[in-house]
């Protein structure tokens, strides 16, 4: 006797599947959405369901709209801030040059401790 799976060759869900199984499939209407690159997405939708005003166009990623003559802008992209720039934000010079002359007193200090404590 062969040793084996008694369903082997099949998967979950595999073999006829009709109407019958499935059910009836909803009427659809297909809609065109344009991206600012002007490409055409044209997803479908069922007649009864909402249609929105923006799609996600799945070639450039840019928002996409249903009037191809006026399609929406893509998004803004802020450049990378690094940490000074966020800090320069908060900050003034003059809140810099304070806090900077607070951290050197100290490390001043610091040092004078240590040089006391290693020639007494």
């Amino acid at each position: 006797m062969g040793s084996g799976s008694a369903i082997r060759g099949s998967r979950v869900g595999a073999g006829p599947m009709g109407e019958a199984e499935r059910g009836e499939a909803a009427p659809r209407v297909r809609v065109s959405f344009w991206c600012a690159n002007m490409h055409e997405t044209r997803p479908s939708f069922a007649t009864d369901a909402h249609v929105p005003d923006m799609w996600d166009c799945p070639r450039c990623g840019c928002p996409a709209g249903r009037d191809a003559e006026a399609p929406p802008a893509p998004p803004r992209t802020e450049p990378y801030k690094t940490h000074l720039a966020y800090v320069k934000e908060r900050r003034t010079d003059t809140d810099g040059e304070a806090i900077l002359r607070e951290a050197l007193d100290r490390l001043r200090r610091e040092r004078e401790e240590v040089r006391k404590l290693l020639a007494g």
